[in-house]
């Protein structure tokens, strides 16, 4: 048994932004543990730019390596290639490592853990098993990590903001983009980015369509694709990259007995990302997957001033359930206390024109906010001003879209 002060699981942007953050405001010892070898999360392999600040841009291995600097530089300890395993104890959790195994003791615990991909057996796609069948991850690790090719014609499965860096990463490791693949109707893909994707690669984009069978054996040979009318074709390719379709990887929370969100599938928190746990906070793609790597670190940063209270003796509040209706489809966080002042993250599963958000809670209106048009796939942000009219005693919160 060893003691810290505050335990991070997870190197990733939200784990390395609330431990410098702890560190530097001196609450003691902060260690963040990582099962990958290397510290910085996803962006480690997304060689893309677009991370940092609009005066400092980035790419992913280069914010990365700034992320880690900054945790270690403010005093936190970083370890890699070490697995939380389990909990030991209410703030207490066996790990492994190099070293062997141990098990830390913390004052709080912040669970960052991120998100992944479901890879293709988990949605369900059958067909033969052969080589050539990646994730969004998989893919840029081989291409940007490890220098590897992945063959010479590729199908991406999706249409959101990951299946376009796919598209770039398969184009950069040599190979073609055969289509781009999704279920989506084509108002619902955000077409300008639809259309810019295709214009970049040169190739189809196939709404209202589903990946139904894969072909080959030893190594990919074709996909069959089937649209919502009804008709097939098979694509030739040799590579089919699945993108998108994130969920949290809440194994830990779940292990710990922590609530989770049937929306989000992530931890229930508040708006000081509590989680049901006392003792233990969330932050980052585990909350709700998934989001840019600067909202992860926003978080992890909003998350340490709520650790740094919680060490100074305050107390761990129930909180209200924040639901939302159809055609809405999560929100997080999703329980709110009066004292609640960070934004609120939503999803749609349906394009909705400019649609106007209320909150209501027992019949009453605590606020009303017209918003841009929502997408799927894309965020919707929900001022947090409201929470301060809640009654701590009365039923869920619920928020719903529509006309006003």
């Amino acid at each position: 048994m060893r003691d810290v002060d505050v335990l991070v699981v997870g190197a990733g942007p939200a784990g390395l932004a609330v431990a410098a953050r702890l560190a530097v405001a001196g609450v003691g010892h902060v260690e963040v543990l990582d099962r990958e070898l290397r510290a910085g999360g996803v962006p480690r392999h997304c060689a893309h730019g677009g991370f940092g600040t609009w005066l400092n841009p980035l790419t992913g291995p280069a914010y990365a390596r700034l992320l880690t600097t900054a945790a270690a530089r403010a005093g936190a300890v970083v370890r890699t290639g070490v697995t939380a395993l389990d909990w030991a104890g209410p703030l207490s959790l066996t790990t492994v490592g190099p070293d062997g195994p141990e098990t830390l003791r913390a004052r709080a615990i912040v669970l960052a853990t991120g998100a992944r991909e479901r890879p293709r057996a988990a949605r369900l796609v059958p067909g033969t098993r052969p080589a050539g069948v990646l994730t969004t991850g998989e893919l840029q690790q081989a291409v940007h990590l490890h220098g590897q090719r992945i063959g010479s014609r590729a199908v991406v499965v999706g249409a959101e903001d990951v299946s376009y860096a796919a598209a770039d990463t398969v184009t950069a490791s040599g190979a073609d983009v055969v289509a781009m693949v999704t279920e989506l109707p084509y108002s619902q893909t955000t077409p300008v980015r639809a259309q810019a994707a295709r214009l970049r690669h040169r190739v189809p984009l196939l709404t209202d369509t589903t990946v139904v069978e894969l072909l080959g054996h030893g190594r990919l040979s074709g996909v069959r694709v089937r649209h919502s009318a009804g008709r097939t074709a098979v694509l030739p390719c040799d590579t089919v990259v699945f993108t998108g379709d994130f969920v949290p990887d809440h194994e830990l929370a779940r292990r710990g007995g922590i609530d989770l969100d049937p929306g989000t599938r992530g931890p229930a928190v508040d708006g000081a990302l509590r989680t049901s746990r006392t003792g233990v906070f969330a932050a980052g793609s585990v909350l709700h997957a998934v989001e840019s790597a600067a909202t992860a670190a926003e978080e992890g940063t909003h998350t340490a001033r709520a650790v740094r209270e919680w060490l100074t003796g305050t107390t761990w509040p129930t909180g209200v359930p924040l639901t939302v209706a159809p055609p809405l489809r999560w929100i997080a966080p999703n329980r709110v206390t009066p004292a609640d002042h960070h934004p609120y993250v939503l999803r749609t599963t349906t394009l909705l024109n400019r649609p106007l958000l209320r909150v209501t809670q027992d019949g009453r209106v605590l606020h009303r906010q017209r918003t841009w048009t929502a997408v799927p796939n894309r965020t919707l942000r929900l001022a947090a001003g409201w929470a301060s009219a809640v009654d701590p005693e009365g039923g869920p919160v619920e928020v719903t879209a529509g006309h006003p």
